[in-house]
């Protein structure tokens, strides 16, 4: 091994969000002399606006830090940033599998959270070595005895050894710089060994392409070099390779070890997948850096603009929406009551919310969404399965045969006291218990198997509201199941609105149609006719309510006479209803729909 690769740390921090991971990385930023103090902010490493309005990190970062440390020696440190929700599990994967070393940051006030232990398992499945870190022990509600004592529970680290410090105040931050120096060991590879660099990340430069983040684990990579992306299956030539300071930084080569950035005029960041091997495309590695696959959405959601003017307007907001973040996928869709639009597909119902916003904010887009679904396996009556995307797609009558629902494997981790409130919760939303396990006095992990489409709606604010706040949540997805699901639909006098269709287990069918044939009724405005709206499974209607006719006094001008002179009026009316229900339309406002679709379940 080179001086110069024993002097290499690549590492990450992995934690539950909110817990400090990107104030500790501004700090590691300002000791090691990486951002000037006239330049430091807040969140130095998360660049768009809504990552710093929620506190979330949503893209991964990397930067390279120089370090004098107690030795003496100069150290390259890799900070590799990861996201920390759980719609990025993959991304959080690929970035651990581009490190040697983790730094498991713990809020010492809250304690373990269910994705900080999610994301625990997933460094050691990559053979990481683990620091444990108790940040926020500067705050009044802070207790480090206590939650170091669950790190020791939970990873065997001796509690008195838990590095305790303050992200915020930079207290004990040299002590956690020189464990990782001592503690992460350096990157082993061969400079001689055909190349393979993994890509951990990519952004898109508008007037450079795709900037493709790699970390290289064998060979070398030169400037001006002919490279092939062995998932993608593209040859283009390495243009401007280097390392990832606060900006780009050019270099002539990268290195066994190193972790740097490459530009070749990609004009598609779906060509730099995330988990890709980069090789030589001459002297080719025999086989690719083991873990990539592809992104799948998981939630899909029709996306229309307000008016349909601006139809072409939010077709080229997705696709260069799509150049920064290839895990969106779209396609064309029409819908009777909405117009022209999108179908489009989420990695998680927090990367929705993420792309709605970012259609506000950054093209000034008003949209309307349809209620997020996800994807069914439909099996028909022949054997065949169908994937099904859109509840207006699922076969009528005959043809099907049953439908399958994907389910999560999730964790709750929540304190002794709600226990029961949120068994019932999951329960309700047809959760399967698995395990219950104690991490220490106070805390309890849960274990269920649950749809995942009962989880997409209001499931975490229940979850929040009924723990108070401490309880969090993680899953990941395991299987198709065989359920009792229709398709429910409702029709204003008789028509299907589609997009007010959805999937639902036949046990919550009738609730929620008349959830919303009730919530219809108080929005749809009052019409020369009766109107009324339907709730149905097919041809069977489950739920009805009727918006009752705006009704003329024809018989105002009658001041006397026969009764049959009133009769004959209120007759001709009545035919006039009939005839006019036959021929007329309700059109459902826009406020409609929306009260509607953000009514959730």
């Amino acid at each position: 091994m080179s001086t110069k690769q024993s002097r290499i740390r690549n590492f990450c921090i992995i934690a539950h969000i909110d817990h400090g991971k990107s104030t500790l990385a501004d700090r590691l930023l300002e000791i090691t002399g990486t951002v000037a103090h006239r330049d430091m902010q807040d969140q130095v490493l998360d660049s768009m606006d809504l990552e710093r309005e929620r506190g979330i990190t949503i893209k991964s970062h990397a930067i390279q830090m120089q370090y004098t440390a107690a030795d003496g020696h100069l150290y390259t440190l890799n900070l590799i940033d990861t996201p920390g929700h759980v719609d990025f599990t993959y991304e959080v994967s690929r970035a651990l599998k581009a490190c040697e070393g983790a730094l498991l940051v713990i809020d010492a006030a809250q304690g373990i959270e269910a994705q900080t232990i999610s994301n625990l398992f997933l460094a050691l499945e990559h053979d990481l070595e683990i620091i444990p870190v108790l940040n926020k022990v500067d705050l009044p509600s802070a207790r480090p005895d206590w939650v170091a004592m669950s790190v020791e529970n939970l990873i065997g680290e001796p509690a008195e050894d838990v590095l305790a410090i303050s992200a915020k105040t930079g207290q004990g931050v040299d002590t956690l710089l020189e464990s990782v120096i001592r503690r992460v060991p350096p990157p082993a590879a061969n400079s001689q060994a055909p190349l393979r660099a993994l890509i951990f990340d990519s952004v898109f430069n508008q007037y450079r392409g795709a900037v493709a983040y790699v970390r290289v684990f064998e060979g070398t990579l030169r400037h001006r070099d002919e490279i092939y992306f062995m998932a993608a299956e593209r040859t283009y030539a390495a243009e401007e390779i280097g390392f990832l300071r606060l900006g780009m930084q050019p270099a002539k080569e990268l290195q066994a070890g190193d972790v740097g950035y490459v530009i070749g005029s990609i004009k598609d960041v779906r060509d730099t997948r995330v988990g890709d091997t980069i090789t030589h495309a001459r002297r080719r590695a025999s086989e690719p850096i083991v873990g990539f696959r592809e992104v799948k959405p998981m939630v899909f959601s029709g996306v229309y603009p307000s008016s349909t003017e601006h139809f072409e307007d939010l077709r080229a907001s997705l696709e260069r929406l799509q150049l920064n973040d290839s895990a969106i996928g779209y396609e064309p869709e029409t819908s009777a009551a909405l117009g022209f639009g999108f179908r489009v597909g989420f990695l998680g119902l927090l990367h929705m919310e993420i792309v709605q916003e970012r259609l506000d904010r950054e093209f000034d887009l008003d949209i309307i969404t349809t209620l997020p679904n996800v994807k069914y396996e439909v099996v028909l009556t022949g054997g065949a399965v169908k994937v099904v995307e859109n509840p207006n797609h699922v076969p009528r009558g005959n043809m099907l045969d049953h439908i399958r629902e994907p389910y999560v494997k999730a964790e709750v981790i929540t304190p002794a006291d709600y226990i029961g409130n949120l068994m019932k919760l999951c329960q309700d939303r047809r959760g399967e218990f698995r395990n219950q396990t104690y991490l220490d006095q106070e805390r309890v992990s849960l274990e269920y198997f649950l749809p995942l489409a009962e989880i997409i709606f209001d499931f975490y604010d229940r979850l929040k509201s009924l723990s108070r706040g401490y309880a969090s949540f993680d899953y990941e997805v395991a299987e198709y199941r065989r359920s009792d699901l229709v398709k429910l639909d409702i029709l204003i006098n008789g028509d299907p609105v589609d997009a007010l269709s959805a999937i639902v287990h036949r046990s919550k069918a009738f609730e929620m149609g008349r959830k919303l044939t009730s919530r219809l009724k108080e929005l749809i405005p009052r019409q020369m006719f009766e109107v009324a709206i339907q709730a149905a499974i097919g041809s069977r209607v489950i739920a009805r309510t009727t918006v009752r006719a705006v009704r003329k006094d024809v018989t105002a001008k009658c001041y006397g006479g026969d009764i049959t002179r009133k009769r004959k009026l209120l007759e001709k009316q009545k035919a006039g209803k009939k005839r006019m229900k036959h021929v007329g339309s309700v059109e459902v406002p826009q406020e409609a729909f929306l009260a509607v679709l953000s009514m959730g379940q």
